[in-house]
């Protein structure tokens, strides 16, 4: 086996076969993530309005007449925005950097206006500590 080919496979092996999914806490992520998607802000629409259809649809549609998910949609979104997020780095994740205000690093481009006008906002700090694996 050339030398390449055998430094290639070493390193492949020595990479952890885990998802994303399976470092994040699932309790914390219903606890204390998902209540985010559902808060209305003043001047702008809830997360949970747009992001169940639409271009960019990651949550499930709550059943009628529900004020929250129950389990197996909560799994669902787990399993969705979990994607979503780079476990351990908040700031490359696409979840809390596409809402936050620009001049706070967040993305130029978000319909939904912006979520989180700081990183001091206590909705983003729930949602950055659930993705630094905090309980």
């Amino acid at each position: 086996m050339p030398i390449v080919l055998w430094i290639l496979t070493a390193m492949l092996a020595q990479q952890p076969a885990s998802s994303p999914a399976a470092s994040l806490d699932y309790e914390s992520f219903k606890t204390r993530v998902q209540p985010v998607f559902l808060t209305k802000r003043t001047g702008y629409t809830r997360c949970v309005v747009c992001h169940t259809s639409g271009n960019a649809p990651f949550l499930e549609p709550l059943s009628s007449g529900a004020a929250t998910w129950d389990d197996a949609q909560s799994r669902k979104n787990f399993e969705s925005i979990s994607k979503l997020v780079t476990p351990g780095d908040p700031i490359k994740s696409r979840l809390l950097m596409h809402p936050l205000e620009p001049a706070e690093g967040g993305s130029e481009y978000h319909t939904g206006g912006r979520q989180f006008t700081s990183r001091n906002d206590p909705d983003f700090q729930a949602i950055a500590n659930w993705v630094r694996g905090k309980k």
